[in-house]
């Protein structure tokens, strides 16, 4: 069976809120803020249309935002949001009780860099300082991996062996206002596919059933620390979870997702590792470099949290040198934020690929082909010398 939808000109932010529209959540709390405000400007007229049954929340910042979807999300109710850069700044206390709650929040994230100076524009600061705050993390290289992405949360989040909330990105701007043809699925495939939400212990449920619980309670020396492990074995489970649900969404509509993409990269010498939507630009590099003869290929990572060592290391493991392309840097005189964990799940690998980080981008600077392919060049020269002359280096940026 495949999708029976249209095909249609979307932006990001239409296809996040349109996917919010056929999810059809019991309450949306949002406070605007650029790039991300449209999500919720289009989403609040298809609550005042009567397009959902959603009770949408107009709250005072991003943190009540965070807070009121914890307290719907406590009582039963399926809960999402959307934010960027500074606004998920703001809910960063809330992120960490949400996922220690076990609560299956949905969040459309539009990447915008951080303040400060101040700036609107993309890069992936943002969502990687909130790398461990106990969120699944799922990039979106274009529009329709930003619908497709949406959809797929919400069954991933609600799994029983899961309960976690997700975070799906997409980069600010440059797909959060950029118009790409997408393929829908109608309103009927997503309620299908999605289900109802599964049954799970919530105060609501409680109190109707005159069984009162305590959520969020005082826990000291006695039972943090067994709570904290069971998240992190949450986190594990989604290992298994999300592929099976990228795999079942590919059988159902046609487009199957993993936890990366592997582009070229089989026969290669030398690949690059990118997240978001330089993936694109990145996957044109190889093509015009493969005319030339030159072994690359490229790695984008999809799912970041949680981040799959195994996988990730058996697929670079026969490379001989890794770039390493971020979006943020870690402003830590080393590295940015992707770079090591590459490193770690490279690390117990007898015979490992020399890799280097670049760190691109900050404050939606463009990065061109010529960037990319300059990248290449020095992995390629890595590979032939077999010596590394840097560790870190700036792409793009005037020095």
């Amino acid at each position: 069976m495949k999708g029976t939808g249209r095909r249609v000109a979307k932006t990001a932010n239409e296809a996040f809120a349109e996917a919010m529209r056929q999810i059809d959540p019991d309450v949306v709390a949002a406070y605007p803020i650029t790039p991300a405000t449209e999500i919720v400007q289009i989403f609040s007229q298809f609550v005042a249309d009567g397009l959902v049954k959603t009770e949408f929340v107009a709250v005072e910042s991003e943190h009540s935002a965070m807070s009121a979807c914890i307290g719907a999300s406590i009582s039963g109710a399926r809960a999402m949001t959307g934010t960027s850069s500074q606004g998920l700044a703001l809910m960063w206390e809330m992120l960490y009780i949400a996922a220690a709650l076990r609560l299956p929040i949905i969040m459309a994230v539009v990447n915008r860099a951080l303040s400060a100076p101040i700036n609107i524009h993309c890069d992936h600061s943002d969502t990687l300082g909130a790398r461990d705050s106990g969120w699944i993390q799922i990039y979106s290289e274009n529009v329709q991996e930003t619908y497709d992405n949406v959809i797929q949360a919400v069954r991933i989040a609600e799994h029983p062996d899961v309960r976690l909330p997700v975070m799906v990105t997409t980069d600010g701007f440059i797909l959060s206002h950029c118009l790409e043809t997408i393929e829908m699925l109608t309103d009927e495939e997503v309620k299908e596919f999605i289900g109802e939400p599964p049954v799970r212990e919530n105060l609501l449920k409680s109190l109707e059933e005159n069984k009162p619980i305590t959520i969020g309670a005082l826990d000291l020396q006695d039972y943090y620390f067994e709570h904290k492990r069971q998240e992190a074995e949450a986190m594990k489970n989604a290992l298994k979870v999300i592929p099976e649900i990228g795999k079942e969404f590919g059988e159902k509509f046609g487009r199957s997702y993993g936890f990366f993409e592997e582009y070229k990269l089989e026969d290669a010498t030398v690949g690059i590792v990118v997240m978001g939507s330089t993936a694109g630009t990145g996957k044109d590099v190889v093509d015009e470099l493969r005319k030339e003869g030159k072994k690359v290929g490229l790695l984008k990572i999809r799912v970041f949290r949680p981040f799959p060592f195994e996988e990730i290391s058996k697929a670079l493991s026969h490379l001989q040198v890794v770039g390493v392309m971020d979006r943020a840097d870690g402003v830590n005189s080393y590295s940015g934020p992707v770079f090591p964990e590459i490193c770690a799940c490279l690390y117990d690998l007898e015979k490992r690929p020399k890799i280097v980080d670049f760190i691109y981008g900050l404050g939606g600077r463009d990065i061109r082909k010529e960037d990319i392919a300059g990248i290449f060049d020095g992995l390629l020269k890595i590979a032939e010398t077999g010596k590394k002359e840097f560790n870190l280096k700036y792409i793009g940026v005037r020095e």
